[in-house]
């Protein structure tokens, strides 16, 4: 089937959270609300694995700190807290140098080159967190992407019999009491089909690649370390770009992200600095250029072998 001509002019930046756009763990403002010591909050959620194997059960190592949250809800370590609330304590997250202004200032770059413009290019951003929705929502990042796939919490959850069709929730939002929705860095890669088949669109749907939003040789994924592999792996395969990202504050963010680029799992790695000119805002504005001037070289080509009709014989 012929190439579509009208669509598949967005090229997609999409964003891992912690140690990427912001330089430590998003859930800190909670810990600092609550008092809550965070070092010894990630050894006891590192012992959980452990702990419950010993039961014979198993728990995501990369989610179980979602249950462990929940019991310090439950227990009062961590009282009253709500979806609104952590929305709220979002507003207190750090961000990175340059964020949140970079990711309006790649579109208005693209916005702004009038041959990209011409064949209606664009950048969208998305952000695919293993961390908490709604602590993403509040932060000074959310206004500049189209969506954020995070892990969330429910409250209010019904009990057994409840009418599907007569159930009301109470006006105001409750204490989190259940996980809604999970992710994990594996089932981060449905998140790239999401992206790359449209938001209509179911993801198992099966769909020609020509007729998909974004193709994924049209996406940047940017994120911090090994736990992105499986991300890495999908985007790279099918012809996208990534960079590795690492904070100088750690020496062994840097050697985890380095392995990545020797094991050529990543094509470039840089500080997670976004200021102009650093080596992350020039190897991203780059890829972003040619990534758009590719989709224009074969947007022309395509037009230039479309026969006009014939004329009228005088």
């Amino acid at each position: 089937m012929a190439q579509a001509i009208y669509t598949q002019t967005t090229i997609a930046m999409v964003w891992d959270f912690d140690k990427t756009l912001i330089p430590g763990y998003s859930q800190k403002p909670i810990f600092e609300e609550y008092g809550i010591d965070e070092a010894r909050f990630w050894r006891e959620v590192n012992g959980l694995e452990d702990l419950y194997r010993r039961r014979d059960l198993l728990v995501a190592k990369d989610t179980a700190y979602l249950l462990h949250m929940l019991s310090y809800v439950r227990e009062g370590a961590m009282a009253g807290l709500t979806n609104s609330k952590l929305v709220e304590l979002g507003a207190r997250i750090e961000m990175c140098p340059g964020i949140p202004d970079f990711l309006p200032h790649i579109q208005e770059l693209v916005a702004s080159d009038d041959r990209f413009a011409s064949h209606g290019i664009s950048v969208e951003h998305y952000i695919v967190s293993t961390g908490i929705r709604h602590l993403i929502e509040g932060s000074s990042v959310s206004a500049h992407v189209q969506k954020i796939w995070a892990n969330e919490f429910v409250d209010q959850p019904p009990g057994p019999g409840y009418d599907p069709a007569t159930h009301e929730f109470e006006a105001n939002d409750g204490v989190i009491a259940q996980v809604g929705y999970m992710i994990d860095n594996t089932s981060k890669t449905r998140a790239i089909f999401e992206i790359n088949k449209g938001p209509d669109v179911e993801v198992n749907a099966r769909m020609a690649e020509e007729e998909r939003k974004v193709p994924i040789k049209n996406m940047i994924y940017i994120a911090d370390g090994p736990s992105d592999v499986p991300v890495f792996s999908v985007v790279g395969v099918n012809g996208g770009r990534r960079l590795g990202v690492y904070q100088t504050a750690e020496p062994s963010n840097f050697e985890g992200v380095k392995q990545l680029e020797d094991d050529a799992r990543v094509d470039s790695i840089a500080e997670a600095n976004f200021m102009q000119g650093t080596q992350a805002w020039r190897w991203l504005t780059s890829e972003v250029r040619r990534i758009g001037t590719r989709i224009c070289d074969d947007r022309d080509r395509y037009l230039a072998a479309v026969k006009a009709p014939a004329g009228h014989i005088t």
